[in-house]
């Protein structure tokens, strides 16, 4: 083919091609993530936020954009934008945005209800997202917990010492051999366990120790911070150290 023949198709070509290039435009969409719970987003979680053409019911919806946030620190609504390409939108077709808040591969909060935009109606690009799964947690730091590291020593495999704080201001539960009671009284985030006392079963050294460690951070302590979203309880003396930390059971 000659010069000038290429010349020309080349030509052609951009006639038929520049057109729909012209058509396709990058816009953005924005909004906001937020959930009911009154709970702070731990610094690893992390936001997906997609827009996606859900139109067939029987297929997986196609995305069309999507983001990932890093808190970074914020809490809730946390902003959002979506990049997309105006030209993949189709007539007579529904779009809408999801969110999802993830740790690792577990996942916390997801939406439940549909947040349509591009319709008839004003775009819904503000989202709520619920928590997944299980019962809203009591209040304060009542609850049955497990410990899971006393003192900084960690915990023995297999010996449970179990903090059950009931809804009637008493505790229970067990050092990892004898079974134990007593009343706690919190009040904002200070906390104190008082009037310990346990059965008197003989122990191995271990868990005798253990056992020791757990009854004493409990009689220690005098402040409570509790991670819904991680499960987790930890109780600190009077200037701020970690006595113990607990996971929900």
């Amino acid at each position: 083919m000659s010069l000038k023949s290429l010349f020309m198709a080349a030509s052609a070509a951009a006639i038929l091609i520049g057109p729909a290039a012209a058509l396709a435009e990058s816009r953005t969409l924005s909004g906001s993530v937020t959930y009911r719970e009154r709970m702070a987003l731990p610094s690893d979680a992390r936001i997906t936020v997609s827009l996606a053409d859900v139109s067939l019911a029987d297929a997986p919806a196609q995305v069309l954009g999507e983001t990932v946030i890093d808190p970074a620190g914020r809490q809730v609504p946390i902003p959002y934008k979506i990049t997309y390409d105006d030209s993949a939108l189709q007539p007579n077709h529904s779009y809408a945005v999801q969110a999802r808040i993830t740790i690792g591969d577990q996942l916390l909060f997801i939406n439940t209800t549909r947040h349509a935009v591009f319709g008839d109606e004003p775009d819904a690009t503000d989202i709520l997202v619920d928590r997944v799964g299980g019962e809203p947690a009591p209040p304060g730091p009542r609850g049955r917990w497990l410990a899971e590291d006393i003192g900084g020593k960690g915990v023995l495999d297999r010996v449970e010492s179990v903090l059950d704080i009931t809804s009637d201001d008493a505790v229970a539960g067990s050092g990892g051999c004898n079974r134990m009671t007593g009343s706690f009284t919190f009040e904002g985030k200070a906390i104190r366990i008082s009037d310990l006392a346990a059965t008197r079963r003989a122990c191995v050294p271990a868990v005798s120790d253990q056992e020791t460690r757990f009854f004493a951070a409990l009689m220690a302590a005098r402040q409570w911070q509790r991670d819904d979203l991680r499960g987790k309880l930890r109780l600190l003396d009077d200037k701020g150290r970690v006595l113990a930390v607990f996971t929900r059971m």
